[in-house]
């Protein structure tokens, strides 16, 4: 059997530190998407401690095309068992303002990265991953619109991608490919992205990562499909 390898991106911190983590708990070879050379590194150190067989890390800016084609043909030399791609990073855009706020280059920006950054690194991997019977997994929250929480420029950045999954599922399908891709929402978290929000209905990192790897363990096919962990709950 080919060793379990997966790419996570934003793998540095939050969400991702925690899928990271505990894929590698359940057996995964984890490599981190990261910025940052020093939290990259950080982010390694503790991963180990755990236990969790890290192969490394690669630069990834989502917002530059650019390194993204670079960072996917070093995956694809150095990684060639890759199996696993989640996409996880992102930005979140200005959550302070209502939509007639919201600046446009704001929404030019986060649609850069969450939306086409994704799609970007997604389309270079994704002749890796057939190759190896693999999945992508998007990490994302719903199209439809919470009356409690709905930031445009992220709502709709992640609107985008949650459409190219769906589309993907069904082009993967209808053309008989190998490669899988569903979307998660992890629900209300507690991470940098919101400010470390932490109302009632909020989980922590270790919660929602722990959770989401026995998603992508559990051995069945979600084939297109958006999975919720937790929904978005009313504010008190």
């Amino acid at each position: 059997m080919s060793p379990k390898v997966a790419l996570i991106t934003g793998a540095n911190k939050g969400i991702g530190f925690g899928i990271s983590k505990y894929l590698g708990l359940s057996g995964w070879k984890v490599i981190l998407g990261a910025r940052d050379t020093d939290r990259a590194e950080k982010a390694i150190g503790e991963l180990k401690s755990a236990g969790i067989d890290v192969l490394g890390w690669v630069s990834i800016e989502l917002s530059d095309i650019n390194n993204i084609d670079q960072a996917a043909q070093e995956v694809i030399a150095k990684y060639p068992d890759l199996s696993l791609l989640v996409n996880n990073a992102g930005i979140p855009g200005d959550m302070s303002v209502d939509s007639l706020h919201t600046e446009i280059n704001v929404i030019k920006q986060t649609l850069d990265v969450n939306f086409i950054g994704a799609f970007a690194l997604t389309k270079a991997l994704a002749p890796l991953l057939a190759q190896n019977n693999g999945r992508i997994v998007n990490i994302t929250v719903p199209s439809e619109i919470s009356p409690y929480w709905h930031p445009l420029a992220y709502v709709t950045s992640k609107a985008a991608q949650n459409a190219m999954m769906g589309v993907m599922a069904i082009e993967f399908t209808q053309n008989g490919s190998p490669l899988e891709i569903f979307s998660v929402h992890p629900g209300p978290t507690t991470t940098d992205l919101n400010g470390n929000m932490a109302l009632p209905g909020f989980h922590d990192i270790e919660t929602v990562g722990k959770k989401t790897a026995e998603l992508i363990n559990d051995g069945q096919s979600h084939q297109g499909e958006f999975i919720e962990l937790y929904p978005i709950v009313k504010e008190d």
